[in-house]
């Protein structure tokens, strides 16, 4: 490579970052868009919003383990390999979940979701710096993790929509299509990947153990958002016409991807800080919703304020696994996504057992409850700082 190309990127780099890109944002929109589809699909395998929601638990579990396992077992394969290989199974589990005539095969097909979440995003998240080297590789990791607030903007509203428009099963079929599309663009845009670094397991174990307080904090606030957010389709049927719900998922995430552009720009320098902010926002619009939320204008204008906490939740969880584990990215990630994922589907259960026992709205106060909670956390973190202990 000359010294040219090194400080200067090739257009086919920045192709391949871009089918990275594409590849996590399919993957995100995949694993969230039962979220806006929740309730025709409860409807279609007559089930309630609680037992509707495992469609959230499975993939989750599932890529909490997948993250550090597939990882260890695939730490000498080319990665170009193992992101095609991923996108081929995604690819799969859309057409599954179109075509299952029972709700134990989407079950499977979410399955096959968590294992391409949880192995796909720990292996590309950490390829900005091959893919793109040098002085821009933070660019390219920016442009990557840009995937999953989009999959908020354009891929669960666009699904939600044909979802209501053509049938659910329609949205999946055509996550299917588009999985098959980033592997194509991955195939022909991502160069030989050989490892460099062997991620080991007592690489991964030193950095588990150098991350608690990013565990903590993470667990607490994807519980409080993914306990109240997997059910919030049920409550905004209650206030607006079943059309308008699309319009609604796309104004949270467009707020989303705002925060998530804040979030970025503030977290380098004052990370507790903009963490807090965003646990309280999350916390202001769960605790506000059962009240303020019964009306279109007031409901719009808390998934605005809830979009803008919950975008940079992923930039600090992130940013703080990394400065816990500043030797090891990959093995940051790793335990950044597990931790995630894995909080995510517990969150998304309990939110299920709280809403079948009671309703939504208590839900709300409870994950309002918790996202509180850990703006407790980490103002004890800040405190722990400044005295030095």
């Amino acid at each position: 490579m000359t010294t040219q190309t090194a400080t200067r990127p090739s257009t086919r780099q920045w192709y391949g970052v871009g089918a990275v890109t594409l590849g996590i944002f399919v993957i995100a929109t995949t694993e969230i868009l039962p979220i806006g589809l929740l309730t025709p699909i409860g409807a279609d395998f007559a089930l309630t919003p609680g037992r509707t929601g495992w469609l959230m638990t499975m993939p989750g579990l599932v890529a909490a383990v997948a993250a550090p396992v597939v990882t260890l077992v695939t730490a000498r394969l080319d990665r170009r390999l193992m992101l095609c290989s991923l996108m081929i199974l995604l690819a799969a589990a859309g057409f599954i979940a179109a075509a299952a005539p029972a709700f134990w095969l989407e079950l499977v097909a979410r399955f096959l979701v968590g294992l391409t979440l949880g192995a796909f995003w720990s292996i590309g998240a950490s390829l900005a710096g091959r893919l793109v080297p040098g002085p821009r590789s933070t660019r390219a990791t920016a442009v990557i993790f840009s995937a999953v607030p989009l999959g908020s903007v354009l891929g669960v509203p666009a699904g939600t929509f044909l979802g209501e428009l053509a049938g659910w099963r329609t949205s999946f079929a055509a996550l299917g299509v588009l999985a098959l599309i980033a592997l194509a663009a991955l195939r022909t845009t991502v160069p030989p990947l050989p490892p460099v670094q062997v991620t080991r397991a007592a690489v991964l174990g030193k950095a588990l153990r150098s991350s608690p307080m990013a565990l903590v904090v993470t667990c607490l606030i994807v519980t409080a958002h993914f306990a109240t957010y997997t059910y919030i389709t049920p409550f905004l049927r209650e206030v607006v016409r079943p059309e308008l719900i699309g319009l609604f998922l796309l104004v949270y995430g467009a707020a989303g991807l705002v925060g998530n552009a804040i979030a970025g720009t503030y977290a380098p320098r004052r990370l507790t800080t903009t963490f807090m902010a965003c646990a309280a926002l999350i916390a202001t619009a769960t605790l506000l919703m059962p009240v303020l939320g019964r009306s279109s204008a007031g409901a719009l204008l808390l998934l605005v304020v809830w979009g803008l906490g919950y975008g940079g939740v992923p930039v600090c969880s992130m940013s703080m696994f990394a400065r816990s584990v500043p030797e090891s990215r990959e093995a940051a990630t790793v335990w950044f996504t597990s931790s995630f994922q894995a909080v995510l589907s517990t969150g998304a259960l309990l939110g299920g057992l709280v809403v079948d026992k009671w309703s939504v709205s208590v839900v709300m106060v409870a994950g309002g409850a918790c996202a509180l909670l850990t703006v407790g956390v980490l103002l004890w973190s800040r405190t722990q700082e400044v005295s030095g202990t």
